[in-house]
């Protein structure tokens, strides 16, 4: 009699059982079509990050031309600082989104990508350093202003 209680139940978790167990059989191990969904955003991920590395690392060879500038005027040395002042910025701003990829970081998608981004970040600030010294405290020295001075001659 206890049976005949229980074979309902019995029957229910059986049929949950067998129709997933049918579903499963008949589903592809993996959706091809997502995974490539999937390959095709990292693709993409990749390609947006070394694009930005690159246009970073081409106002860096620019910024680089403008440390080899001399004899600048008032009004050069106003944009100087202005540009010196928009490359911290901008490095912030860059700064801000390395670290937003932390998760990602630590899972090593676009690893290379990722590692090439900061260098162009780090090589960003220290030019902006660069130009700061070079148009502002260097000229300031006894012994740069020798320097730069003797090398003029050459």
């Amino acid at each position: 009699m206890d049976c005949l209680l229980h074979k309902p139940k019995i029957t229910e978790v059986f049929n949950a059982v067998r129709n997933f167990s049918f579903e499963e059989k008949r589903e592809v191990f993996f959706d091809e079509e997502k995974i490539n969904k999937l390959l095709d955003t990292i693709l993409d991920f990749k390609k947006t990050f070394a694009t930005k590395t690159e246009k970073i690392n081409n106002l860096v060879t620019k910024l680089e031309e403008l440390t080899w500038c001399n004899n600048v005027d008032e009004e050069c040395l106003m944009l100087i600082n202005d540009l010196i002042s928009s490359i911290k910025d901008l490095h912030s701003s860059l700064i801000r989104q390395y670290v937003s990829l932390t998760y990602i970081r630590s899972k090593n998608i676009a690893k290379e990508e990722i590692k090439n981004f900061k260098m162009a970040i780090d090589n960003l600030k220290e030019i902006g350093v660069d130009l700061e010294s070079v148009f502002f405290f260097l000229p300031e020295m006894p012994l740069f202003k020798n320097t730069t001075k003797q090398l003029s001659l050459v």
